[in-house]
């Protein structure tokens, strides 16, 4: 058994979540964690909502309320959504708690104190009609190195390479248009250069590994070409302090966003411990080498989890060629792999809140079953290269794959048993077809199981959906609606007994994509409902005397092992109400004519 943290990005609190954010975080991490638990691991699974940074100044003069009351807003939202949708995380919080801040000041006091934060002067970019700083991705212009022409002032998203907003040709505010003024203004910089050697051994290491995706590594490795440091200060007054004497007490000097953001994995794990009664127990997955470590997140944040979170735990540890010491938290492990999925496009363009090209997670869920969504993502998302939701799409998958094959397949199963006999009949002797089922759908554990801990869940499910096939066929060709005679009663028992097996042995695979119909389906065949254990919503007080907030939290450990669990002759079995619903054609034109008002 190991220790396996599942590190999933958080989602940023100036607004709601769409559908594009949960194909890339939310649905392979919980999928992934799912599995892990079942086949024995034991995962911390942890995340939050993002809440500082410019952006949510920006959202929160729109809205007319402080930043404050906007994260808070916000992150209710997203807790209520993520819940929804079913993501089993053992915390799930927020980045304006006291831990938190805590936390990331500890990190950037070693990080210091190890010769890591240089003090620079440097230009910073100011909004001439409002006086206020404008952040690196509040500007867009031309890129220098490929001309791509919206470029933003942290990095071009076309070649990958890490800009400053001095860089870019013409550049221009993406928020009123403005062309920006550029004045002096003293930043800490992470010495990147000095920690390039450290992250191109580490990087070497995981390629050699040969476990990450071919796109991911890559990328990781070319944007070491350009390494130059960067700067994890800003001019912003909503943030966390710069715990340096001189700075912390200056009201317009805030650390970064993206510095503290990341190190939301880390004091997430700590917050988790302290409730949990346990304050070091996050060490056993954080200072134990033999732990591993999976971020979860879309491909525009491969350069801070493959370059500046890294960067930031090697000057922590001392490991860059400045050397140094570990601060209280100890040495910490680095990341085992970078998990980043592609983009999800909308209709065949790009989600845009402001053109109105996007579908809101709570829309979609207010309208169709959560596992519809997660079906939909797992068989069908951006896993290694981009692909487009459709509402046709979306549709005909649910009907024909996850209600006409599936759902089918367990409806009938429960029908004929409650018809024939009202519970699980025992089985009489095996017949090779009989014994040939089940020895295909118990070896669907190994390849399942194995393809969604190597990150390849488009494949995992094709082969439960596959195997899904091979027991409706089994039923096709058994016929058990023919078997009718006194003669034929302890074979229709047998032909019965073996489809409910397999069908149960379906559902425990399938249950880590599609966690609300398992226990559903669970129910259905006279079990207690019990073999995906749900999240819940907990509202907490701030463990050092901030405002209380709501987190996402569960208990896990009763996951049911990742193998067969024999069905039990004698288990009553009623007729079924329909698991899945099958959807009207007609939503595709409502839905793009939904669209279509928004844009």
């Amino acid at each position: 058994m190991s220790k396996v943290l599942s590190a999933v990005a958080w989602p940023y609190a100036n607004g709601p979540r769409h559908i594009g954010h949960v194909a890339g975080f939310g649905v392979p991490s919980d999928v992934f964690s799912r599995y892990m638990r079942m086949a024995g691991h034991d995962v911390l699974m942890v995340s939050g909502t993002d809440e500082h940074g410019t952006p949510i100044l920006v959202a929160a003069d729109k809205a007319g309320v402080t930043p404050r009351e906007l994260a808070d807003t916000n992150n209710r939202m997203i807790v209520e959504d993520l819940h929804a949708l079913g993501l089993s995380y053992d915390l799930f919080t927020r980045t304006t708690t006291a831990n938190h801040y805590a936390v990331v000041q500890e990190m950037f006091r070693t990080v210091h104190r190890n010769g890591y934060m240089v003090e620079q002067t440097t230009k910073g970019a100011i909004s001439p009609s409002t006086g206020r700083t404008l952040p690196d991705r509040y500007i867009e212009g031309t890129c220098p190195i490929c001309g791509y022409a919206e470029a933003r002032g942290d990095q071009c998203d076309n070649c990958g390479n890490q800009l400053d907003p001095t860089d870019l040709i013409d550049p221009r505010s993406k928020i009123s248009g403005e062309v920006p003024e550029f004045v002096e203004t003293q930043h800490f910089f992470l010495d990147l250069p000095a920690l390039a050697t450290a992250l191109k051994t580490w990087l070497d290491e995981r390629e050699a590994s040969d476990t990450w995706r071919p796109n991911v590594i890559k990328f990781s490795q070319n944007i070491l070409e350009d390494i130059r440091p960067r700067a994890m200060t800003r001019d912003i007054d909503w943030g966390i302090p710069v715990p340096v004497e001189g700075w912390q007490d200056n009201p317009a000097k805030r650390l970064y966003v993206w510095f503290d953001a990341v190190i939301g994995y880390l004091s997430a794990s700590v917050e988790w411990a302290r409730r949990l009664g346990q304050p070091d127990r996050w060490r056993e997955w954080w200072n134990d080498p033999e732990a591993l470590s999976y971020y979860f997140m879309g491909k525009d944040n491969i350069t801070f989890h493959s370059q500046i979170w890294p960067a930031e735990l090697l000057a922590y540890d001392g490991r860059g060629d400045r050397g140094g010491e570990p601060g209280e938290y100890g040495a910490l492990n680095l990341p085992t792999e970078v998990v980043s999925s592609e983009y999800l496009t909308m209709e065949g363009k790009q989600f845009s809140s402001s053109r109105g090209v996007v579908i809101y997670v709570r829309d979609v869920l207010d309208r169709y079953q959560p596992d519809a969504l997660r079906y939909f993502i797992s068989a069908a998302g951006p896993e290694n290269q981009d692909s487009n939701f459709t509402w046709a799409e979306f549709v005909r998958r649910t009907n024909d794959e996850l209600v006409a094959g599936w759902g089918n397949l367990v409806n009938r199963t429960a029908t004929m048993v409650a018809k024939s006999f009202g519970e699980i009949p025992a089985a009489g002797p095996l017949e090779p077809a009989d014994q040939a089922l089940l020895d295909t759908v118990h070896a669907a554990f190994g390849t399942v199981g194995g393809l969604i801990g190597r990150h390849r869940q488009k494949a995992a499910l094709a082969e439960a959906m596959r195997t899904v096939a091979d027991v409706n066929k089994y039923v096709s060709d058994s016929a058990p609606w023919k078997l009718k005679g006194e003669d034929e009663r302890e074979r229709l028992a047998t032909v019965l007994h073996v489809t409910t097996q397999a069908v149960a042995d379906c559902n425990v695979l399938l249950a880590p994509f599609l966690p609300h119909s398992a226990n559903a389906v669970d129910l259905v065949l006279g079990g207690s409902g019990d073999v995906a254990p749900m999240p819940e919503i907990r509202e907490v007080e701030d463990l050092d005397g901030g405002a209380p907030y709501p987190i996402l939290t569960g208990e896990y450990s009763g996951f049911p092992a990742w193998e067969r669990r024999p069905v039990v002759p004698g288990t009553p079995v009623e007729k079924p109400v329909p698991v899945f619903t099958k959807l009207d054609p007609s939503v595709v034109d409502e839905e793009l004519a939904r669209l279509e008002q928004h844009a």
